[in-house]
């Protein structure tokens, strides 16, 4: 009975259920899915890079030091970091809307504060607040795109939901700029407010409930979650894909207990850790160099805020190209692996080859763009110079993190949320302790020395990657077979 039961309901790793539809939305509805879950997801990233042209601008208003403006960040990052951790899990199991709409309510209440914040202090404790709103929408977004798609497209997807909330980080620290520059640095939070409350309705209005342990594949109507009935009665009366109605109660997902600790469990699988901790460290280095670029660029060039807003957009165009670029190459590699290998079980499907195999060489263009970042600044060469540098820098770094996210997607499945999760609290909290300290080790040691100190670190963190290429493969399989007895 519990292998039949098991056939049954949707495994949710990305394969067709019994009755040959995985999910009845067709490639319009999951186009608008994935364009509102991308823009929902764009919250995040722009409240962060939207603060960079102001650091020093506030600090003069509050009478601070850079340094303690820093650490604004720093506190945003770590709560970017934990608090995905329980937005994940509550995702995973009381719904996709849910929690949406939980945490937008809190980073507009966190944003209002912020516009009337007096006080570094406040500013501090509101920043907070505002992150463990913001931060969980791109683990929440992931989680619904692991709901629509399966393995072979799901490279594809994820590449233009990265690329979407990866938008603020070209346009945010132009609109900070021009902001802090004309009606001061407290306007940039109004239009947070403003943003947010929009984007909260727009999800209200048009983002079905995807959860495959509510709805199954998009058939089912949940009765008792009124919150999961609409707009999803639309999609499903307006679909082009052709399903049986009778047939969506049997494709539940197994229902779960929401579980907190789900995110910091996949951080000690050594399935996942080595790729987990690579990553935080590479996404850290790029973190350190964003938090840099303002300071550095004013302190060297003598720019203003608006033209420091300007300086982030190489950085952010870099990465919206780099990976939809590397969403396309995802799907093919699966693709053309798929076609190489017939498996009986997917856990001997090699997909560490089909996903990973791009890494080494954006682990590389990330070294050579972040030592020219830091010797060219170093030695007050052109700005255009460490500009260009930031463009490969954008491009490599959102590009690992497209394929980082995608295979966690695909090993965890029925997790989704809670393994984007698990990256978000690993990346955040090695990037805040990097931008805690960058500027004190610029001001040490110079800029040229400081991100040369980087680039070792990073090259040191490559084992992991060598370690989840040569033994996850293995170990996924131990681990299921271990789960079966």
């Amino acid at each position: 009975m519990a292998n039949k039961d098991s056939i049954k309901r949707s495994s949710g790793d990305g394969q067709s259920p019994p009755s040959g539809v995985h999910s009845i939305f067709d490639k319009r509805q999951k186009a608008l899915i994935v364009l509102l879950v991308s823009t929902a997801a764009t919250f995040s990233t722009l409240a962060s890079n939207i603060y960079f042209p102001a650091i020093l601008t506030i600090s003069h208003d509050l009478g601070v030091s850079v340094q303690l403006v820093n650490l604004t960040i720093t506190s945003y990052l770590i709560f970017q970091g934990i608090t995905p951790s329980l937005w994940g899990p509550v995702s995973d199991v009381k719904g996709r809307r849910t929690a949406y709409a939980c945490t937008f309510v809190v980073s507009v209440g966190a944003c209002i504060g912020l516009a009337e914040s007096k006080n570094y202090a406040t500013l501090v404790i509101l920043r907070c607040l505002q992150s463990a709103g913001s931060a969980s929408t791109i683990a929440i977004g992931s989680g619904v795109i692991g709901d629509i798609t399966t393995r072979a497209d799901r490279g594809s997807y994820m590449g233009f939901f990265q690329g979407g909330f990866i938008v603020p980080i070209a346009v945010g620290p132009v609109i900070g700029g021009a902001l802090a520059g004309t009606l001061g640095w407290k306007s940039i939070f109004w239009f947070l407010t403003i943003y947010s409350i929009v984007i909260l309705l727009l999800l209200l209005l048009l983002l079905p409930e995807t959860l495959r342990s509510i709805v199954g594949n998009g058939g089912l109507l949940p009765e008792k979650n009124k919150l999961a009935q609409y707009p999803l009665n639309l999609y499903q009366r307006f679909t082009q894909v052709k399903w049986d109605p009778e047939a969506a109660p049997t494709q539940l997902g197994p229902r779960k207990r929401i579980d907190i600790l789900g995110p910091l469990r996949i951080l000690t699988k050594r399935y996942a850790a080595p790729i987990i901790l690579f990553f935080a460290i590479y996404f850290a280095i790029w973190q350190m160099s964003i938090t840099a670029m303002s300071t550095l660029f004013k302190s060297r060039y003598g720019l203003t805020e608006i033209q420091t807003g300007l300086t982030f957009l190489a950085n952010g165009i870099g990465s919206i190209i780099g990976t939809v670029i590397t969403g396309k190459i995802l799907d093919m590699d699966y693709r053309r692996m798929q076609a190489k290998h017939t498996v009986q079980s997917e856990h001997d499907f090699p997909l560490e080859k089909a996903r990973l195999r791009l890494l080494p060489v954006f682990l590389l263009l990330q070294c050579v763009s972040i030592l020219m970042f830091g010797w060219t600044i170093h030695c007050s060469v052109h700005i255009a110079a460490p500009i260009v540098s930031t463009f490969v820098t954008g491009w490599t770094s959102v590009s690992a993190q497209s394929i980082v996210t995608t295979y966690l997607v695909d090993i965890f499945p029925d997790q989704s949320a809670a393994a984007t999760a698990s990256l978000n609290l690993a990346r955040c909290l090695c990037a805040a302790g990097g931008a805690s300290f960058v500027i004190p080790l610029v001001n040490r040691v110079g800029a040229g020395v400081a991100f040369t100190i980087c680039v070792a670190v990073q090259l040191a963190a490559a084992g992991g990657l060598v370690v989840q290429w040569v033994y996850a493969g293995g170990w996924r399989r131990q681990a299921s077979e271990n789960m079966s007895f």
